[in-house]
């Protein structure tokens, strides 16, 4: 017993977590990688020298990990991986023009390319090396000068995500980009939580992973904590009665495909009077820009809970809670 304590005690300080994916999956995401690097490899040596080629198809090579092991996280996306090599390579030109000798040079190029894609929210760990690329890569690199992002950069990435999207494609498990690859709503619109019980338990989440048969950058026992973050959070307060109002942004609260959040563009300006029509349009989720109408009691039953966006993703207002049909349907 102390031993098997010992050994889960040791693989936590490792950070060494199960891997769910089957060797199938495995064995593809190997082949993909494979496939996308043979093209940046030649590509990248029709520009530039040997040494300097290397360093770039190293720096690639970053990126076809993620875009082959883990083709739907959100560091794998066509924006991070994109946005993320362009912005931190011309900040590593821009930086290798205008301090050439500093020793400082190297780590100031990583450093404001990091803080760039946290802002653009297109952070992608390949980009660090793209834009250190642009520092150390040798004179052939520095020759290029903001060439650099056309050719190879670009070039390259543009390969790549398109050996991404076709290898990926297929596979109806692991299209590429992930939006291709999300399950269908079920036919029947009940929550998840109601359809199945809230029981929910660490086995269950680590099953699920199993079946998604992809590689997911979060272990079950992460998911399990956010899992009962959220079922805090959604206990906290309650609001009974929902005050709408033109320009109002709501969200139904359900999970998954289902979840969708309206923006009430017109109605009536006595919001009580359920008969009357209102306008909204849905902003983000299911049916994604697409306008629509409906009595404001109908809005009342769909409603969870009025959210806000912070720049980031959608929350929900401070102070406000699901609610109960039976008091808001009226």
């Amino acid at each position: 017993m102390k031993l098997e304590r010992d050994e889960s005690l040791l693989r936590a300080l490792l950070g060494l977590g199960d891997n769910t994916t089957s060797h199938l999956e495995k064995l593809i995401s190997g082949l993909g990688a494979m496939l996308s690097l043979v093209l940046v490899y030649f590509i990248s040596h029709w520009y530039l020298e040997s040494h300097s080629g290397a360093l770039m198809v190293a720096s690639m090579g970053a990126t076809a990990v993620l875009l082959f092991a883990v083709p739907h996280g959100a560091l794998s996306q066509p924006w991070a991986v994109l946005v993320g090599h362009m912005v931190s390579g011309a900040i590593g030109v821009t930086c290798q023009l205008l301090l050439p000798d500093s020793p400082l040079t190297p780590a100031l190029a990583v450093g404001l390319a990091v803080a760039a894609m946290h802002y653009l929210r297109c952070i992608h760990p390949p980009g660090g090396a793209t834009a250190l690329t642009a520092v150390v890569g040798g004179d052939a690199i520095h020759a290029l000068g903001y060439t650099y992002l056309l050719t190879p950069v670009l070039l390259n990435l543009l390969c790549m995500l398109s050996v991404a999207f076709l290898f990926n494609g297929l596979f109806h498990w692991r299209r590429y980009p992930t939006v291709l690859a999300r399950r269908q709503a079920p036919a029947d619109e009940t929550p998840a939580m109601e359809r199945h019980g809230s029981m929910l338990t660490h086995e269950d989440l680590a099953a699920a992973m199993e079946q998604i048969n992809s590689y997911v950058d979060v272990t079950s026992e992460e998911l399990a904590e956010l899992f009962d973050l959220a079922v805090e959070h959604a206990a906290q307060s309650r609001q009974h009665k929902i005050n709408l109002e033109i320009g109002g942004y709501y969200s139904n609260g359900l999970l998954g495909q289902q979840w969708a959040v309206r923006e009430i563009l017109d109605g009536p300006d006595n919001m009580d009077a359920e008969r009357c029509t209102l306008v909204f349009k849905t902003v983000a989720g299911a049916g994604s820009y697409q306008t629509g109408s409906c009595t404001l009691r109908e809005f009342r039953e769909w409603v969870g809970f009025p959210v806000e966006f912070t720049g980031e993703r959608w929350v929900r207002v401070a102070g406000s809670e699901p609610a109960e049909a039976d008091e808001t349907a009226g």
